[in-house]
């Protein structure tokens, strides 16, 4: 089911994209001198499309950076989490094992062997 809806979503963004391509193939020139955008000194020729789906690729991987640097806590919190999980788990399965001795079972309380006694108002003690 996973790969029927990764195709179903790939291939209409590939056929869209390839459109995008064919309609956008002029050439065009990128200028990193804001001094003399005539004659640039830092400048490069590219296909129109091929400088819009490298900006689209760029900010995909800039959220993607971004998102993954807010989540540190939420990892942080996750890996803390575990270690505890593991070490408790550890501690029952010793304890399990006896080689943590179990907490004594309390004693029962028993009544005296002469009955129940009573006090001076006659309550049972």
């Amino acid at each position: 089911m996973r790969k029927f809806l990764n195709a179903a979503v790939m291939i209409p963004v590939g056929l869209i994209l390839i459109v995008f391509a064919v309609a956008n193939r002029h050439w065009v020139t990128v200028s990193f001198d804001p001094f003399n955008s005539s004659d640039p000194a830092l400048g490069v020729s590219l296909p129109l499309f091929m400088i819009i789906i490298a900006a689209l690729i760029l900010g995909v991987v800039a959220g993607g950076c971004a998102t993954w640097f807010n989540q540190r806590r939420w990892r942080r919190a996750a890996r803390q989490y575990e270690a505890e999980t593991r070490r408790l788990s550890a501690q029952l399965t010793d304890w399990r094992a006896g080689a943590i001795a179990p907490p004594p079972e309390p004693m029962p309380l028993t009544a005296p062997r002469g009955g129940y006694q009573r006090d001076k108002q006659g309550a049972t003690l």
